[in-house]
């Protein structure tokens, strides 16, 4: 294939994975193909508006650089099933978002809390502002008998204050894994607090387990 012409198909992996030349033109093409993910990321998240047009094209350039990394990390795993090009736009998506959000929480105290205070609900009449006031005061109170400190921060964090999740992985010194774990953990220990307290319906044993 001549020099310049983007790899059709499955030749991407097999020139991604060649050496010399071959390699070297096949990364510039996914780096170009990352470039272009991450620039519509951009483009489209409300976070990034307020951080001005030279750091969205910085978050742009970053992003790119660490999904084409990425990508040539993951070559094992393309199994084909879609087209490469669709499978690798995936990444720049994913690293932009990152990016942004990272950008957007810099500087940004977080605060692990562990039990917020039940907000006003909005109700369209006293039997519903009272039913939402009751079961927000149990949510509370679930968060504090249901949990373990720790499980309280992470879900108040993620759940309350909305903190991103990449954000708070890496303030935290962890990963996006972990904290998927506790909040897993968590969810189904409020849910079966609340339901023996009668706020939600009882699951079935196989609806608790997945």
């Amino acid at each position: 294939m001549p020099s310049g012409e983007v790899p059709p198909g499955d030749d991407w992996v097999a020139r991604l994975s060649a050496a010399g030349p071959v390699r070297d033109d096949a990364v510039a093409h996914l780096h170009g193909l990352m470039l272009r993910a991450a620039r519509y990321q951009v483009g489209r998240m409300v976070e990034a508006a307020d951080l001005g047009a030279a750091r969205r094209e910085e978050i742009v350039q970053a992003a790119a650089d660490e999904a084409t990394v990425s990508v040539l990390s993951r070559l094992h795993t393309f199994e084909g099933r879609s087209r490469f090009t669709t499978w690798a736009y995936k990444f720049g998506i994913l690293h932009a978002g990152v990016e942004v959000r990272r950008a957007a929480w810099n500087g940004r105290e977080i605060r692990l809390h562990e039990a917020p205070e039940p907000g006003e609900p909005a109700a369209s009449s006293p039997e519903a502002y009272a039913e939402g006031r009751d079961l927000a005061r149990a949510a509370r109170d679930a968060l504090i008998a249901a949990l373990t400190p720790h499980q309280r921060r992470i879900a108040v964090a993620l759940l309350v204050d909305e903190v991103p999740i990449d954000v708070l992985a890496e303030r935290l010194g962890t990963n996006r894994s972990a904290l998927y774990k506790t909040l897993h953990d968590a969810r189904k220990r409020l849910r079966a607090h609340l339901s023996a307290q009668g706020y939600l319906p009882v699951r079935t044993t196989e609806e608790v387990n997945r």
